[in-house]
């Protein structure tokens, strides 16, 4: 008990000295011209090594990757031009003014990203859709249907379905798997900045 009782004091010491010697420590950074007693490190996110059963498995994930990668900027594009949209809107009276100029928005944004969007496989197409989800909180077809009417909402969604995409599908890591691989490449490329918003860039 004596020694446990030394040892305890002894811990206590050494933590109330290593106080005073700290605050007595000022320390110089290049390019500062005041001391400082602490460091400010830039913040950073480690991630778990990707682990695989099998190469099925491997090839799926970096497939997910991929894809998602490549449309995400799309999907960053459209909840930025929906979020100007909803702003611009709320300044317009006239309900037919509202319709007139989101008519404009929406042919603004097909001519900046129809030829792009066209060159999407099935699966990137889907995967952007969710994407959209993810950015905007609401699915494709809810947007649709708020921005210009249920008739075009469920014309797109049947012209989609010939496609086998669903606009009306949600985004939900926790119950799906491909959505869960989804998020988890995109929190990664996050948190390593090699994530990519400039669409010319990601074309390239």
């Amino acid at each position: 008990m004596k020694n446990l009782i030394f040892f305890l004091f002894f811990i206590t010491g050494l933590n109330s000295y290593s106080q005073v010697v700290n605050k007595d420590i000022m320390i110089m950074i290049q390019g500062d011209s005041i001391a400082s007693s602490s460091i400010d490190l830039e913040e950073i996110v480690i991630f778990p090594k990707l682990i695989f059963n099998n190469y099925k498995e491997k090839l799926r994930y970096y497939t997910i990757k991929k894809k998602t990668l490549k449309v995400y900027p799309y999907a960053v594009v459209a909840s930025e031009r929906l979020t100007k949209l909803n702003e611009r809107l709320k300044l317009i009276d006239s309900r037919s003014a509202k319709k007139k100029y989101t008519r404009l928005v929406e042919k603004y944004i097909e001519n900046e990203l129809s030829a792009q969007l066209k060159k999407l496989t099935r699966t990137e197409g889907q995967i952007l859709i969710k994407l959209i989800y993810r950015e905007t909180g609401e699915t494709v077809y809810d947007l649709v249907k708020k921005l210009r009417n249920r008739f075009r909402a469920f014309s797109y969604s049947s012209l989609a379905k010939l496609f086998d995409i669903s606009i009306k599908i949600e985004y939900d890591p926790y119950k799906n798997d491909e959505d869960a691989i989804i998020e988890d490449v995109l929190k990664r490329a996050y948190g390593d900045k090699s994530i990519i918003l400039d669409i010319k860039q990601v074309n390239n």
